[in-house]
């Protein structure tokens, strides 16, 4: 089974750039995706009910902002949207959805870069879904995809010292990346790589860091241990995520 995550953007955007081509090219059997920015009835008929897929959506309740959904070729046995109580999820920043057994939960955590009130909102983020992944860490095949916006290491940005006070790289956030990793979460990317700079997953649109491959990564794969062993390989995307936003697609295959 190949599991793709992607922060596309803006769903209807990355469809005018050639979404789907690229969708195909990679061929995945699993799509989670984030940053829609879309309700259903937005999208074209063939993004809205894509032929072969099932389609879940969590859009946010904020035109135009936020959303993720889930994309399966396989059937969709169970959906749960948001972490319940733990957190009002009006901004559709998580789905969780059951297939072929295993529980995949499409993430995608907010941003602090536009000031202090939105770095407090994540702060609260962090808190919350770190107690709301670890009720998950010990149980059955579990993986977590999508836009975490954190760079966990130097290793996963370009500029690690001029960054070192910038919302996705300070040092609490940096911890609590640690934490959720010795909590027993694996980073497929950073383990199949190895200890290699990047590769990297978003790129600013400022000066030339598209070009020169100068970027932060954001977007991650994570597993429990029980979904670890059956993980084969991982990728990042590179050229597709050039093509049709500023993130690119991360895969993993696993072998049922």
């Amino acid at each position: 089974m190949r599991i793709t995550t992607w922060n596309v953007n803006g769903l209807r955007s990355a469809v005018r750039k050639g979404f789907l081509r690229h969708v195909d090219e990679i061929a995945p059997d699993v799509l989670l995706l984030q940053e829609v920015r879309a309700i259903p009835d937005q999208l074209p008929e063939e993004i809205r009910n894509p032929a072969g897929w099932q389609v879940v959506w969590n859009p946010a309740e904020r035109p135009g902002y936020s959303g993720t959904a889930v994309w399966s070729r396989f059937p969709i046995e169970e959906v749960t949207r948001g972490m319940g109580r733990r957190l009002s999820d009006d901004e559709g920043r998580l789905l969780t959805a059951v297939i072929r057994g295993i529980r995949l939960s499409c993430v995608y955590l907010p941003s602090g870069s536009s000031g202090v009130a939105r770095q407090e909102v994540k702060d609260r983020w962090l808190k919350k879904f770190r107690r709301w992944a670890g009720a998950f860490v010990g149980g059955g095949p579990f993986l977590l995809g999508g836009d975490l916006n954190i760079a966990h290491s130097e290793s996963d940005i370009f500029y690690a010292k001029a960054n070192e006070n910038t919302s996705g790289f300070l040092p609490h956030e940096r911890a609590w990346f640690g934490h959720l990793l010795k909590s027993g979460w694996h980073d497929l990317v950073r383990e199949h790589y190895g200890g290699v700079q990047g590769p990297y997953s978003w790129w600013s649109n400022r000066g030339r860091a598209r070009e020169l491959d100068r970027g932060w990564r954001i977007d991650y794969l994570l597993s429990n241990a029980a979904a670890r062993q059956m993980v084969k390989q991982a990728a990042i995307h590179r050229e597709a995520g050039l093509a049709i936003s500023d993130h690119a697609p991360v895969t993993v295959d696993l072998e049922l």
